[in-house]
């Protein structure tokens, strides 16, 4: 049973807590998700690299806020008891989340959270191309997003920027 969390931080728009958000992960595949097996990997990056990736291997033009690469092996059938093993990566733009967390009056901290949660249940098999699966996806990663909230202070995602120490007069 391999539990591995990684996160990346390539980005400079906003400075995060890479330590919370990885706790983050971890409850959201742990607790939340009862995956009982992983090998994950969260990156932030700037727009230049997402559209990169975007090109690269989706053949899509311009920037987006989330792409994620599935490794696991094929998930078993619905009705087995085994549980599947989630293995990928996801990759987050930090600025499209502070864009769009403007646009839905929202904290980009909830809106980084909200992208995490997208990734993985791309990971976990859910698909948004359609719209049934769409609402079924927009539903559960709402679900998640408020359970996740409950557990985990999301606005501290920011990073508070150290200040210089005071000089005391003696």
């Amino acid at each position: 049973m391999n539990q591995s969390i990684t996160v990346f931080n390539r980005q400079r728009a906003r400075p995060v807590n890479l330590p919370l958000l990885r706790q983050a992960i971890g409850i959201l595949l742990r607790d939340l998700l009862a995956c009982d097996s992983f090998l994950f990997a969260l990156h932030l990056v700037a727009p230049e690299e997402i559209t990169r990736l975007n090109q690269q291997f989706l053949n899509h033009q311009g920037s987006t806020d989330v792409i994620s690469f599935d490794y696991s092996e094929p998930r078993p059938s619905k009705n087995s008891n085994i549980t599947p093993s989630l293995e990928g990566e996801i990759f987050v733009c930090v600025e499209e989340a502070v864009a769009q967390a403007r646009k839905f009056r929202v904290s980009w901290q909830r809106e980084l959270a909200r992208y995490a949660i997208h990734g993985i249940l791309h990971l976990c098999g859910y698909d948004d191309l359609r719209p049934m699966p769409r609402r079924q996806m927009k539903r559960e990663e709402d679900r998640l997003l408020r359970a996740l909230a409950r557990k985990i202070p999301l606005q501290q995602f920011a990073k508070r920027k150290q200040r210089p120490a005071s000089r005391r007069s003696l």
